[in-house]
Parts: structure tokens; sequence; C-alpha cells
């Protein structure tokens, strides 16, 4: 396959899951501001989904204070944003365009029609009290996306690039959201199970579909401990850190075509420490620190498959 065209199938798949999390992180966000809390401000409460994206030094360039009604415009519907819903689901859409030929007739129209039903969305400004809609469209629009991509394109390459994209761009956003919201709701010993307590952990499993799944293998209340043991070590959690490097390594290991890569062996090191890690020594060592350097090393496996397969810029 052309480095170009695995670029933009790559990169599509990036942006739709960009998406797709970027409309999780806000959607958990305005829950929480429902619960009282007379401890977190307003700023304090949207804050966290500034610095989960990466956005917070781009936000505050154009604003002067943090609000729900600028955050959510700014991380939904801003043009100018390159992070935002409607950036995401362009550029997707572009990159898209760009290797027509690459994907499936249904693929295609799939992300085809998902950006023209957006642009009537994004016609209409978001309020704390339309968001929920409209953070479930996105969610429901990018699984369909990836039901129609796996229900219908051949396991070649083309195949491969798009799910390696979304599986980055997964582990990425776990790990960003997992440290901010963990040091932000992390509450005093005499507070764990309280009553907002319970409700603000439950809305951050809820953000990654993993409330269901916490409830089936810890049958106890939301700790949040156990809530970080899911997100990072459980192989059987889809959206977990684990889960993620089990579906890079094996993507790697057949775009390699038997071959030592050093992309290959960064996402091997990366899968091993979540394979054999222990919840209790990575508390010992500090949870932050350690998804701090998960986040970095990712980021460094990125811009090796970026060099090794894909030898463009980034679409």
């Amino acid at each position: 396959m052309l480095s170009r065209t695995a670029n933009h199938i790559y990169w599509m798949a990036r942006y739709i899951e960009r998406a797709e999390n970027m409309a999780r992180v806000l959607d958990v966000t305005a829950n929480m501001a429902l619960v009282p809390n007379a401890a977190l401000s307003e700023s304090a409460l949207w804050q966290p989904a500034l610095e989960i994206s990466g956005n917070t030094d781009a936000y505050h360039a154009r604003y002067d204070e943090v609000t729900a009604a600028q955050v959510i415009h700014f991380l939904a519907l801003d043009e100018e944003n390159p992070s935002s819903i409607y950036s995401s689901l362009h550029t997707a859409r572009e990159n898209a365009r760009a290797v027509r030929v690459a994907l499936t007739i249904e693929t295609w129209e799939n992300i085809n029609a998902l950006w023209l039903e957006f642009r009537q969305l994004a016609s209409t400004p978001l309020s704390a009290e339309t968001l929920r809609e409209f953070c479930d469209w996105v969610k429901a629009r990018s699984h369909m996306f990836r039901g129609v991509s796996f229900g219908t394109m051949l396991r070649d390459d083309a195949f491969h690039f798009l799910r390696l994209g979304t599986f980055i761009e997964r582990a990425d956003n776990t790990a960003r959201l997992l440290d901010v919201k963990y040091h932000l709701l992390l509450p005093k010993e005499q507070e764990v199970g309280g009553g907002v307590d319970y409700y603000e952990w439950s809305a951050v499993l809820r953000s990654v579909s993993a409330f269901q799944a916490y409830q089936k293998i810890f049958s106890d209340t939301i700790q949040p401990w156990n809530v970080a043991e899911l997100l990072v070590l459980r192989a059987d959690m889809p959206r977990s850190l684990h889960a993620c490097f089990e579906e890079i390594s094996h993507i790697l290991d057949t775009l390699s075509h038997g071959r030592h890569i050093e992309c290959k062996r960064i996402a091997g090191e990366i899968n091993a420490s979540l394979l054999y890690g222990r919840m209790d020594h990575i508390f010992q060592h500090g949870l932050h620190e350690f998804l701090t350097q998960f986040i970095d090393s990712n980021q460094r496996l990125a811009s090796e498959i970026q060099r090794t397969f894909l030898n463009v810029h980034a679409a």
C-alpha cells in the first residue's frame, strides 16, 4: 500500500475516534456539573475538559475565563480549534475523500453522510441542555462508522491501518481522562463512598462505557483504585490501556511481515508493562507518573509509526 494512502486512512480513523472521545469528555463533564458540589466552581468543573484534550493553552489564548458555554463551543463546534469535534469530523471526511478507492462504498457513504448530518447539527448553537443529545449522536455515528468498516472492508493493509489509528487515539484519550479525573475527583479518605463521590466516579465510568463492566467485575461500591485498575490493566475492558495495546501489538506484527522494526519493539514494551503490571506497584510509584510516562510512550510510538510506515506529515 502507498504510504500516502495508508496515512489518510490512519488519520481518518484517529480523527473519528478523537471526535467520539471529545464527545465523551463533554458528556461526562456536563453530567458532573449537575451534581451539587460546593467545592467546585464552574471554572473548576470545566477546566479538566480542556486539560484532557490538551486545549488549555489554546483556549486561554482566546478567552479570559472558563465558562461552560465557551468550553462547549470551543471543544464541540469551533472551526478554528483543530481538536474540536467539528474539525475532527471535517478532517476525517477529507482524509476519506482523498482515498475513496481504498475504502468500501459503504464506508465512504457512511462517513460522508456523517459529515453532512453533522453540518446541519452544527448550525444550531449548543447549550448545556442540548449537549447530551449532541454527544450521544456523535458517539452513535462513530460506532456506526466502525461497524460499517469492520463489516465491509477486506482484511488488508487498509483495514489494519484504520484499526491502528483507532487504538492509538483511544489509548491516549483513556490515559488522559483517567489522569485528569483521578486527581480532580480523588476524595479525602473519609469521603470515599459518599453520594457525590459515587455519582462522579460512575460518570467517569460511563464516559468510557465501563459502568456495567465495573459492576460485573467488582461486586462493590465504586472505588477510585478499582476504576484505575479497570481502565489500565484489564485486557477484557475494550477501552482500557491494556486492551488497546494488545490490539496495537497484533496489528503491528501483521504490518511488519516478520521484520524487526522499532515501532513493534516500542509497542511490545508498553504491552508487556500492562500485561505484567500490578496496580499496587503502579500506585506505589505514582499513578500520575505512570500515566504521564504512558502518554509519552504512546506518542513516541505514534511518531515511529509515522516514520516507519507513513513517511509523510500527519494529515
